[in-house]
């Protein structure tokens, strides 16, 4: 078997601890389909628990479910010792813990190298723990000082310890995300909320968005594939590297940001596929009629929307989507002052915690900080683009706001890619920085020349 695993590791070029968690992490689709046949409640909370640890323990050993335990246990220590600051208390010791274990394993080298470890899904179960301390400690509150994300998925009760066990580990679910609401899966569980049956019927059949995901899966892989041996990371260490000129650096960038992209929609697409055919992946009926299903739940990527992105400021909306939707309800809207817009503080600080999620590599910082320019730099040429009544000016604008999305994303990708602080900014300096000016050019000139609404000009005019 042992020689087996070498030869498909060989073939995909991953090593073969790589292959093995790829195997269990594929595992995590037929576990989930049998969740289905599992009658009564608490079997289903013990099923979802018990299949978790089973999946952790064969793709990373037992240390990893003894490593999973301390941040699941902290937080219900939290909920059950202290609910009003339990949110706060959940959210540093959690953090505070997840950050121990990057320094400590230093996954990202190991990741770099061709290893694994159970990090990458500490991390989610990170954000897990920390959603479900939060929404407890939302249900103390009066409903009409909370957000209508606080208002929907708040805990006016404690889970019991299977349920939230149930939750955090549910079918392997922590190994990639997608991150979802304890709420949401106790009402599945439960078959309450939008699982009771309707006048609509049962539950709808989950088989076509399934196959549609695994699809995408499959041409995922077969991409990432075909690009990689093109465009290896370990090109940017290379003397013909140093030989190039600007162009072709940055044309090199660009594709290495792009190839790497495509590892991530074939993650993102097989945990999508086991969620949805789990049916939690059920997300309600469209409006149209008849009414469809809707299986956006378990979506964590656009692929059309990321590759075609019109403005930096949708790739939250389209890239890594239930993490970016965590970082917007449980810490951006968190920290915008009650009356006030927020500005380029909540955002800078919204980035720096995904940095921090991610370890404590200069590359992470680096790429956080650049999608934080990168973000405000396309408001700035979105915010011209709006102000302007001349059609080819406008559709010019759009045009630019598209590529510079499309240039600064992959240049500050390099960061994320590589890690090392000196490898990043010798890679950002064999472009002269060009993916950092633009952004605070484009930052400056928003002061110098402050876009004025088309409509304010028409009023005046009138």
């Amino acid at each position: 078997m042992e020689l087996g695993l070498e030869t498909m590791a060989a073939a995909i070029g991953v090593s073969v601890p790589v292959l093995w968690f790829l195997l269990c992490f594929v595992a995590t689709i037929p576990v989930s389909f049998l969740w289905r046949f599992v009658p009564g409640t608490l079997p289903k909370h013990v099923y979802s628990a018990f299949s978790g640890l089973v999946l952790s323990y064969l793709s990373f050993g037992i240390s990893s479910n003894l490593l999973f335990l301390v941040p699941m246990l902290l937080g219900y220590a939290a909920m059950l010792l202290y609910r009003p600051k339990c949110g706060i208390i959940t959210f540093f010791l959690s953090f505070g813990y997840l950050i121990g274990c990057h320094v400590y394993y230093m996954s990202g080298d190991a990741w770099k190298e061709g290893g694994i470890d159970a990090t990458g899904a500490l991390m989610v179960l990170t954000l897990k723990v920390i959603s479900s301390a939060i929404n407890y400690n939302d249900g103390l509150l009066k409903e009409e000082d909370l957000r209508e994300a606080q208002k929907k998925y708040r805990l006016v009760k404690l889970p019991s310890l299977i349920e939230y066990f149930g939750y955090c580990l549910c079918c392997g679910s922590h190994f990639a995300g997608p991150v979802f609401e304890i709420k949401d899966y106790l009402e599945w569980t439960e078959g309450e909320g939008i699982w009771a049956p309707s006048d609509k019927g049962l539950s709808p059949s989950p088989y076509g968005a399934t196959f549609r995901a695994l699809v995408q899966a499959g041409i995922s892989m077969a991409v990432y594939l075909y690009l990689v041996p093109y465009h290896p990371l370990s090109r940017f260490g290379e003397p013909v590297y140093q030989e190039w000129g600007f162009w072709r650096k940055l044309s090199f960038q660009y594709m290495s940001g792009f190839t790497a992209r495509w590892k991530y929609y074939f993650i993102w697409s097989i945990s999508e596929a086991s969620i949805i055919i789990s049916g939690l992946g059920f997300s309600g009926w469209t409006e149209s009629s008849p009414p469809k299903p809707k299986w956006d739940r378990a979506k964590n990527v656009d692929i059309p929307g990321v590759e075609l992105a019109k403005s930096a400021v949708v790739l939250p909306l389209v890239w890594n989507i239930q993490v970016s939707t965590w970082l917007r309800h449980y810490v951006y809207e968190r920290l915008i002052t009650k009356g006030k817009k927020p500005g380029f503080f909540q955002l800078l600080a919204t980035q720096t915690v995904s940095a921090v999620w991610h370890g404590l590599y200069p590359g992470y910082m680096l790429f956080f900080v650049q999608s934080a320019l990168m973000i405000a730099g396309s408001r700035v040429i979105y915010r011209w683009e709006q102000a302007s009544n001349i059609g080819l000016v406008k559709k010019t604008l759009v045009f630019i706001n598209f590529a510079y999305t499309l240039l600064i994303l992959n240049y500050s990708a390099v960061g994320f890619l590589v890690l090392s602080l000196h490898e990043s900014l010798a890679l950002y300096g064999s472009v002269y920085y060009v993916g950092t000016i633009l952004p605070i050019t484009l930052i400056l000139l928003g002061y110098i020349i402050p876009a004025k609404p088309a409509r304010s000009k028409a009023r005046k005019q009138q």
